[in-house]
């Protein structure tokens, strides 16, 4: 049995879902989403209820059992989403490094020769201010792929901790060579 998959979803107030066949679509404050999902599950609205769960329960497959949490969480996140929304923030540390949003792009200077420009997908708002960039949407997919791609065109390196990371990310450090020689050499002359 999936954990994640026998938990029913509640419908809040204010949000509207609609179920055609293996098409979710969901309606709120902040916009509509629609999903379509595969065969191997069956989506039910009882009231403001929605429950998940697999086509076939006597020959649960290990497929079958995988997609029956994903698509309960994926139904989730979606009324999550056009309710309050999603955001994360990215922030960009070293000299010289900044970012500015140019139309519908997020145009990024990370100490390459040239800039690097990300076009912004349709659905999402970013904003920089300072060193942060703010990347908000209603589909947490859309905006972690977006956040992921900006972290990805220069991450943050281990010895100074220059480059792009999560607000609130860990960077585990490393001792340069200089210094690691120093602490090492203590006693031996």
């Amino acid at each position: 049995m999936s954990r994640i998959g026998n938990k029913p979803i509640e419908i809040p107030a204010g949000v509207e879902v609609t179920i055609e066949g293996m098409e979710v679509q969901v309606q709120g404050p902040k916009g509509a989403l629609k999903r379509a999902f595969p065969n191997l599950v069956v989506i039910e609205k009882e009231g403001t209820v929605i429950r998940v769960s697999p086509r076939n329960k006597e020959t649960l497959n290990k497929t079958e059992h995988a997609m029956w949490g994903t698509a309960r969480q994926l139904v989730s996140n979606m009324i999550q989403g056009v309710q309050t929304g999603y955001e994360k923030k990215l922030e960009i540390e070293g000299v010289g490094y900044r970012a500015a949003v140019q139309g519908d792009a997020l145009n990024l200077e990370l100490g390459y020769t040239n800039p690097i420009s990300l076009k912004i997908p349709e659905g999402l708002l970013v904003q920089v201010e300072k060193n942060v960039v703010t990347v908000s949407g209603i589909d947490k997919e859309v905006v972690g792929q977006f956040s992921s791609h900006v972290r990805k065109s220069r991450g943050a390196e281990p010895y100074k901790g220059k480059g792009v990371k999560y607000v609130g990310e860990q960077i585990r450090r490393k001792l340069g060579k200089r210094a690691a020689a120093t602490a090492g050499a203590g006693g031996a002359k």
